[in-house]
């Protein structure tokens, strides 16, 4: 019987776990599974679950999970989660060895190059540089930031905990934002506008002098960031459309900070999986505007290919990538 990996992609709202058979470059997942992360006090009760549902534990080889959050010594405390993970104590507890972590972006960045066309959506064709650097970001339950360092003909994932970096305020209307948000927590990370709970700030930011006009009640749109999203992309609320078009914007800003970091001249992925439930959105025009306007670095940044992840489990397979480096 064939030796199979266990992959895992540990996010704020929902946990994948996957089977892989390590028949090529990439990984083809057997069966998968998905998880209310909250509804588990820890990930190895998550792992025991899928194992017992799918009998597969005398199978793996090597078993890996991107988790949102930073790693040392293959431990992370996750930033949106009260967890500590173990890939240690994990491998002891369910006789699994060897077990891997990695931060969520660094292991989605592990599959982007392996990534087909029809798994991507172009928002900038761009002139890539052969041998370049590439860049990901990927809003979420928070924001995630990984590079890819070209060394050789490989792109090497390097991890980022850039998504928790301060958010800088570009126009006024921004600094409007920044000052509520600053009078209500302190201090105003990237994360707080881009990601999904950055998109109920927006829509309460957006809101305050107006009622929401699409016929659903504010305070049902504050607790679900994909129905602010729905409201803008149907245009019958223009505060919500305001909220979005204020997150493309920050979005594109944020890209085009993390593609001039990286020198990402080989392409700047947006993954995560807001961006391809706003994709009629990032086409406007709204998304690129703010990539590019970075004073005299703006010929470098339209050069850049800017594309979407449509792929959903992209970490799913990064991971996968991963386990099978350790067999």
């Amino acid at each position: 019987m064939a030796r199979l990996v266990l992959a895992g992609d540990v996010g704020g709202t929902k946990t994948w776990l996957g089977l892989f058979a390590l028949d090529g470059a990439r990984p083809t997942p057997l069966e998968t599974r998905r998880y209310a992360t909250r509804d588990f006090d820890a990930l190895t009760p998550i792992v025991a679950r899928f194992l017992d549902e799918t009998g597969s534990a005398d199978r793996i080889a090597a078993a890996c999970f991107g988790v949102a959050g930073p790693v040392r010594a293959n431990v992370s405390r996750l930033t949106n989660v009260p967890w500590v993970v173990n890939g240690i104590e994990i491998g002891d507890r369910l006789g699994i060895a060897p077990v891997q972590l990695l931060n969520d972006l660094e292991a989605m960045a592990r599959a982007v190059p392996l990534l087909a066309s029809h798994e991507l959506a172009v928002i900038q064709a761009g002139t890539p540089t052969e041998g370049g650097n590439a860049a990901l970001i990927a809003p979420g339950t928070g924001l995630g930031e990984a590079g890819l360092h070209a060394v050789g003909d490989r792109l090497i994932p390097l991890a980022s905990e850039g998504g928790n970096a301060d958010f800088a305020a570009r126009t006024p209307r921004e600094l409007e934002l920044v000052s509520l948000l600053a009078a209500r927590q302190g201090r105003v990370a990237l994360e707080d506008v881009v990601s999904g709970p950055g998109l109920v700030n927006l829509h309460t930011f957006t809101h305050r002098l107006v009622q929401c006009t699409d016929g659903t009640l504010p305070e049902e749109l504050d607790r679900r960031p994909a129905a602010i999203t729905a409201s803008a992309l149907e245009g019958g609320c223009a505060a919500c459309v305001e909220a979005l078009d204020l997150f493309v914007s920050a979005l594109g800003a944020a890209a085009g900070n993390l593609a001039l970091r990286t020198v990402a001249t080989s392409g700047l992925y947006l993954g995560g999986g807001i961006a391809p439930r706003i994709l009629p959105a990032l086409r406007g025009g709204r998304l690129l505007e703010a990539f590019v306007d970075k004073g005299p670095m703006r010929t470098l940044l339209e050069q850049i290919p800017v594309s979407v992840v449509l792929e959903q489990q992209t970490a799913l397979i990064g991971a996968a990538i991963g386990a099978r480096d350790l067999t």
